[in-house]
């Protein structure tokens, strides 16, 4: 190889070392500068009402957030197919809702980029399973993240483990002061279908969906085609709870989540892709929320079209019985 052959490899070999050294640098900055857990307990909570710039937000609908809710907490419901933080884009639910209308959703509740957020939900019994109500805190989380709020927790069992503590809550409605909010978006957070199809066999590919889902057994109504994304693992959402005693739904401990996620990935957290997806991206916000908030996994991306934008335009792997 010519001189100027070598001088131009070795460059471009220290220019990716430098670059990979300070995403490394960022992520070790994002970690420390955390001001709050990812998942903070009703004791907590109940310690550190009206501390500075906590806001509690309640995404329950509007009619349970009436009948009671924790005193101070604000009301901005996650309801399907749109709401404040959800809409519909090309045929896909699930999707971000536009930046300029997000900044505004933001502002509105209060919510600057340096704010604690601490985000309420429940399990609908309209929904088919409990797991969907939970799958709300982390798609709200995750799109808070994206949109510049970095400090943001989820209530561990959510408003049910809070009155099942025999906490104090309110009928009185929470009236946020208006804030104009202004932060970066995180657009590399999010894969599009061309950068999936692009990472196969190359990628961790991570589907979120139930079991049976993941091998054809069943189909959901948002494709056709049974199977899962050639090459992707099985890692479940629904896992990610315990069911207590008491009727509520708490995460399992970090070490238990660990040794799913590393049964899949690998305990090596800094050096491999992992997309996460689900069926319309409700499951895929939970994995993505623990991985990387809970449990420090680097490099962790959306792919937010999910089963229902990959089987329009390529095929599924089931499993197949012998």
């Amino acid at each position: 190889m010519k001189k100027g052959g070598i001088l131009i490899l070795f460059t471009v070999i220290f220019a990716v070392s430098f670059m990979t050294k300070g995403l490394a640098m960022e992520h070790q900055r994002s970690e420390q500068d955390r001001k709050i857990e990812p998942i903070v307990s009703t004791e907590w909570l109940a310690s550190n009402m009206g501390s500075e710039d906590l806001v509690i937000v309640d995404i329950r609908t509007a009619s349970d957030y009436a009948e009671g809710h924790i005193p101070g907490s604000i009301n901005a419901p996650f309801e399907f197919p749109v709401s404040a933080w959800i809409t519909q884009k090309n045929g896909l639910f699930l999707e971000l809702p536009d930046k300029a209308e997000l900044f505004e959703t933001i502002g509105g509740l209060g919510i600057s980029p340096d704010s604690k957020v601490v985000l309420v939900t429940a399990p609908n019994p309209k929904d088919p399973a409990p797991f969907y109500g939970l799958a709300n805190a982390t798609r709200a989380a995750d799109t808070l993240i994206y949109a510049g709020v970095p400090n943001v927790a989820i209530l561990d069992g959510g408003y049910p483990k809070w009155t099942s503590a025999d906490n104090e809550i309110s009928t009185k409605p929470a009236k946020p002061t208006a804030v104009e909010y202004k932060a970066d978006v995180n657009d590399a957070m999010f894969v599009p279908i061309d950068e999936v199809h692009a990472g196969l066999n190359k990628t961790d590919i991570i589907d979120a969906r139930d079991a049976n889902v993941y091998f054809g057994a069943a189909v959901e109504p948002w494709t056709d085609k049974p199977g899962h994304i050639p090459g992707a693992s099985s890692l479940p959402a629904p896992w990610i709870w315990d069911m207590n005693k008491d009727g509520t739904y708490t995460y399992k401990d970090s070490s238990t989540l660990g040794a799913m996620a590393s049964g899949v990935l690998g305990k090596e957290k800094s050096n491999s892709s992992i997309i996460v997806y689900c069926g319309v991206g409700g499951y895929a916000s939970s994995w993505w929320f623990v991985l990387s908030q809970v449990l420090g996994y680097e490099n962790v991306k959306f792919y937010d079209g999910a089963a229902q934008e990959w089987g329009k335009h390529y095929d599924m792997r089931a499993f197949k019985w012998e």
